[in-house]
């Protein structure tokens, strides 16, 4: 009974070790098959009509009237196969109007138009036109008004990828809680483009530890989740040197949130010229290298011959 017993007693520990080292392997290919299905859904969302790889132009707008289209006397030359002379823009401090050449199809909503108020992207029913595989669409930014140019069949599609990223490693997934601040403030955050700032409400701070040492960096309100811009010592040599992005779901009543740093990627201006990206503010660079999620690879940034 006393040998049962003992054999009872050592075996406990000893089942329980080997059960928790089984849960352990199974857990890790399920963490794995995890972002290695968010790594195809990140490229698929790049590759998208909605993407950021199909962008060839971006043309900031003061008020007064620009001609555009392929043709080099145009005042927004538009790489790719578009006609010569599309049409006019009228811009004012309020709105983009644009007129349509006759003999030039530019479509909205599958209809033809001849001219149309390009309502901005910040609105509540934005415009995006399209003419053969080109389309564009007005941004507003800060109080300024920038055409974005796409080109569906932009070379570039076919030739994209892959990405390149760290080895998958569960540590850099962590605990944080979120520090409120007494009432929200408007973060004020610089972009790639010069004199445009980025101003998104921040309910507060995240606090977190790796390996050992805390940090925290300032959270920024992204619809029902948390989005983060941040800087490491990575940034420059082995990741975009603007920082990365990241998002997290919001915190429960607790405040905890989970920080995947497996799940922190590139902005769209790692990929080419055409976007109007946050930077990492230095509020939000960290001093240390997180050496997870999507690295910089140069030869995938699109630069337009010429």
């Amino acid at each position: 009974m006393k040998r049962r017993n003992l054999f009872a007693q050592l075996a406990t520990p000893l089942f329980a070790a080997l059960l928790l080292s089984a849960c352990g392997q199974d857990r890790q290919p399920d963490y794995n098959e995890e972002i290695m299905a968010w790594r195809a859904e990140r490229l698929e969302k790049l590759l998208a009509p909605t993407g950021y790889l199909n962008q060839t132009g971006l043309y900031w707008l003061e008020p007064g009237s620009y001609s555009f289209g392929a043709g080099p006397d145009n005042d927004l030359v538009f790489p790719g196969p578009g006609a010569a002379a599309i049409g006019e823009l009228q811009v004012d401090e309020y709105s983009v109007f644009m007129r349509v050449n006759p003999g030039v199809t530019v479509h909205f909503q599958d209809q033809p138009v001849e001219e149309l108020t390009l309502v901005e992207d910040t609105a509540d029913h934005p415009v995006t036109v399209t003419h053969g595989s080109l389309s564009w669409a007005v941004l507003e930014r800060d109080g300024r008004f920038a055409l974005r140019l796409r080109d569906f069949e932009h070379p570039v599609l076919a030739a994209f990828g892959p990405l390149p990223y760290f080895e998958i490693n569960p540590d850099y997934r962590v605990e944080a809680v979120l520090r409120r601040y007494d009432t929200p403030v408007i973060a004020d955050v610089g972009t790639v483009i010069d004199g445009l700032g980025y101003h998104p409400e921040s309910p507060g701070e995240v606090e977190f530890k790796l390996n050992g040492q805390r940090y925290s960096m300032e959270a920024y309100q992204s619809g029902d989740r948390l989005f983060y811009v941040f800087g490491d010592r990575t940034n420059g040599p082995v990741t975009y040197g603007g920082g990365r992005f990241l998002y997290s779901d919001m915190p429960g009543e607790d405040g905890r949130v989970v920080l995947d740093f497996n799940k922190a990627y590139s902005p769209p201006c790692a990929f080419n010229d055409f976007s109007t990206c946050p930077v990492a503010s230095p509020r939000n660079r960290l001093r240390v290298a997180i050496e997870a999620g999507e690295k910089y690879d140069a030869d995938l940034h699109y630069t337009p011959a010429g």
